[in-house]
């Protein structure tokens, strides 16, 4: 917290997500946060929100905050909206901010699909995609450490994935750029 706001920190994962869904370049990026706590440095935030807009006309929004001010109802919203329907991950009800296996799984998936009828209704009713088979946090970094081992073993290549993983930096950060400097980072 005395370094990085949770926009870079929890942010890049979430950003990750975001552009696999869309699999879509990012063009734009909006980053705004606040400093909420005298427990961080004091050129900090420790709450921040971040927009990202994609070439397809995807937008996807991630919300971040550390500190005993962050409500058990805000902590988790997670989507990504595009001219077709949005993705949603949804938490179970109760879960808690502070269960780390709660910031490693999903719970469920609701993709919400945006085609009309003529009369004006949803041509197709929203899907749930039950995620209740994750692993927990763990399980989760042990088959990250798996798959390492694999790619090393098997020479895998693994350019795409580190790919993802700098783009989704490089949005994470033009957020922190666009909350520092109040305006709008084009990538």
């Amino acid at each position: 917290m005395q370094t990085t706001s949770p926009l870079v920190d929890c942010g890049v994962h979430y950003v990750d997500v975001m552009c696999q869904i869309t699999d879509a370049r990012p063009v734009e990026v909006r980053g705004m946060g606040v400093r909420l706590s005298d427990e961080i440095a004091p050129t900090q935030v420790n709450y921040g929100h971040l927009q990202v807009i994609f070439a397809d006309g995807s937008v996807g929004w991630y919300e971040a905050g550390w500190g005993p001010m962050i409500s058990e109802t805000a902590f988790f919203v997670k989507d990504v909206m595009s001219p077709k329907g949005a993705v949603s991950i949804v938490m179970d009800e109760g879960a808690k901010s502070d269960d780390v296996d709660t910031h490693t799984k999903t719970a469920r998936i609701r993709v919400h699909h945006s085609e009309l009828k003529a009369d004006g209704s949803f041509e197709r009713a929203d899907e749930w995609f039950s995620t209740e088979d994750e692993p927990g946090h763990q399980a989760l970094c042990d088959r990250e450490q798996a798959y390492l081992l694999k790619a090393i073993r098997e020479d895998i290549d693994l350019t795409r994935h580190m790919q993802d993983a700098i783009t989704s930096l490089e949005i994470a950060l033009a957020a922190e750029v666009s909350m520092r400097e109040g305006r709008v980072v084009k990538l």
